[in-house]
């Protein structure tokens, strides 16, 4: 019988990846952490797929690790798991050369909140939360959470979230500026929609080299970053999206970008 715990659609230059362990709160084992690697591969080579989205089903986005999968005598090591499971997903998510939507739907706890940190832009349902769970179960935050979390919201606030393990509406999570946007539960797919929908239009390469420059900003000092930036805009300047660009602004039309 075929894994169904992930989902996946592709509609109009948007990939859908989807949890669907909705009894679990889409927790994360292991059939479902190498399928999310290997749909996040294929994004990666599939020229047709000019954004992705990553949600859930049910009433959580994620709430992280299964932790009926590490306990009991046959059980994995933790640090193989973080290992093997999470890190290379977060790797693959900021690596990926197109936009990664985290389309959070519902609590986004432990890794789950990581994961969706790890996103390029995250919105979230209005009722939505994120918590990170960790130190209520003796554990240490991981899948990235450690390096994202500081620099979106402060030292000081990361770590308070971090040891208490305070649970974080998405109107907060929006003012302390750790996520993007919240949306009205109701129309919170049509917003998405809207927004991976214009993603997917926009031009490819320019938006990959972005997100490739943010990465490098975490490590560069400002005349590093200058010359990155420098670089980036020659190879910019040479696709064909940034001719069409600019010949649509001055003939005074809507551009049609084809992520080339």
């Amino acid at each position: 019988m075929p894994d169904t715990s992930l989902l996946f659609s592709l509609t109009d230059g948007v990939a859908t990846l989807t949890f669907n362990r909705p009894q679990v709160f889409n927790s994360v084992n292991k059939p479902l952490a190498l399928a999310l690697q290997q749909h996040l591969r294929d994004c990666q080579a599939d020229a047709s797929v000019r954004a992705v989205v990553l949600t859930g089903t049910g009433r959580a986005f994620c709430a992280g690790q299964d932790l009926a999968e590490i306990t009991g005598p046959d059980a994995p090591d933790v640090a193989d798991i973080v290992t093997a499971h999470y890190n290379p997903i977060v790797q693959l998510i900021r690596t990926l050369d197109k936009p990664v939507i985290a389309a959070v739907n519902g609590v986004a706890a432990g890794a789950g909140a990581n994961l969706a940190l790890a996103c390029d832009l995250v919105v979230a349902k209005e009722s939505a939360s994120f918590i990170q769970a960790f130190s209520k179960i003796g554990l240490i935050p991981d899948s990235g959470g450690t390096y994202f979390l500081p620099r979106l919201v402060g030292m000081q606030r990361a770590s308070a979230l971090m040891l208490l393990g305070d649970k974080v509406s998405a109107a907060e999570a929006v003012q302390i500026g750790m996520i993007y946007k919240a949306f009205a539960d109701d129309v919170f797919d049509e917003e998405v929609a809207a927004l991976a929908k214009k993603l997917a239009a926009m031009p490819t390469k320019g938006l990959a080299y972005t997100k490739q420059l943010l990465n490098a900003s975490f490590g560069n000092d400002l005349t590093q970053q200058l010359q990155a930036e420098a670089d980036y805009q020659l190879r910019a300047g040479n696709t064909s999206d940034y001719r069409e660009g600019v010949g649509a602004f001055l003939e005074k039309r809507q551009p049609t970008f084809t992520g080339q």
